[in-house]
């Protein structure tokens, strides 16, 4: 048997991402006949026609479909097999990371991973954006490079991820609400106006899942997009906010934080990224940083719980 071309899966790879004849010649650098005679080796090699015209654009066969994923980190592994080694050095990295997290992992995390950076790395710059929604396509396309959050059925299963820790829902309220006083049953909780948080702009969630089953509904006074603003709201009034206990420590200051008296499911924070960065050697420190900034501020929250030296009720762990 001959050997096959292995400088096809190159190609095939580019043709794959791009779903276009014309866009892979462009990123590959080759004229639009080289690479329709690309494509049609490709076709001869693999026995499929691999990508069929569909009105005036291409789609994937599911041969196509099924081998994306892999030709894509067969290259990204032969690619970092013979790329040179490389040394990090921090004080002369100059770059610029782009991070997608909720505004409560900014305000809770930024200010000790910022100070870090700058200490370690100060060419280095993060950008940080929000998540409008739930959609790796930042990711794949490169315009995002890291991200937090819940992995659930609609990540991208090519991510690399890894736990950052486990969080649950409490409920806050301003210092001297009524709920800071007596025992807080379901009922005593439902009974208040509450901030429903969804960037979908949903009115319906664990919570109120959780309320069902004890045949209870809360009243909704008003939906944001974001825990920050619902605490926001929250301390200047008498609502209710539900927010992640460990996501929220310090924008929770002054606050009464409470165990809810319902049962919700704890959920994983992690992080997220594409395998494209799994080996570049900024990245894997930049990675290392979020998750030690993170271990390192949650036992400084913690400890200072125990000393109740943030004027909340700490919930119990």
């Amino acid at each position: 048997m001959s050997r096959p071309d292995l400088n096809l899966l190159v190609t095939l790879n580019v043709l794959l991402a791009e779903g276009s004849v014309a866009r892979a010649g462009h990123r590959l650098r080759l004229s639009p006949s080289a690479m329709s005679r690309a494509l049609a080796r490709l076709r001869a090699t693999t026995g499929d026609p691999l990508l069929v015209r569909a009105g005036r654009g291409l789609v994937p066969t599911p041969l196509a479909l099924a081998l994306r994923e892999r030709v894509s980190q067969l290259v990204q592994d032969a690619e970092s097999v013979l790329r040179p080694a490389e040394r990090l050095t921090l004080t002369t990295l100059v770059r610029t990371f782009t991070l997608r997290t909720s505004e409560g992992f900014v305000e809770n995390f930024g200010p000790p991973l910022l100070d870090r950076l700058g200490r370690e790395a100060p060419g280095v710059r993060l950008r940080f954006v929000q998540k409008s929604q739930k959609d790796s396509a930042p990711l794949r396309e490169g315009t995002v490079e890291l991200e937090t959050g819940v992995v659930d059925k609609t990540t991208a299963q090519e991510l690399r991820m890894q736990a950052l820790f486990n969080d649950r829902y409490v409920g806050v309220v301003r210092a001297g609400h009524a709920l800071t006083k007596g025992r807080i049953t379901p009922s005593r909780y439902a009974a208040g106006k509450h901030i429903c948080v969804s960037r979908e702009g949903l009115e319906k969630g664990p919570i109120d899942d959780a309320l069902e089953a004890f045949g209870l509904e809360r009243e909704l006074a008003t939906i944001v997009g974001g825990f920050a603003t619902a605490l926001a709201l929250a301390r200047a009034s008498d609502l209710i906010a539900t927010v992640p206990e460990r996501h929220t420590g310090i924008l929770r200051t002054g606050m009464y934080s409470f165990a809810l008296p319902i049962s919700t499911p704890e959920f994983t924070v992690s992080l997220l990224w594409h395998p494209r960065l799994d080996a570049d050697l900024a990245h894997r420190w930049l990675r290392t940083c979020v998750r030690e900034v993170c271990t390192t501020h949650l036992a400084h929250q913690r400890s200072s719980g125990k000393k109740k030296g943030l004027g909340e009720s700490p919930c119990p762990s």
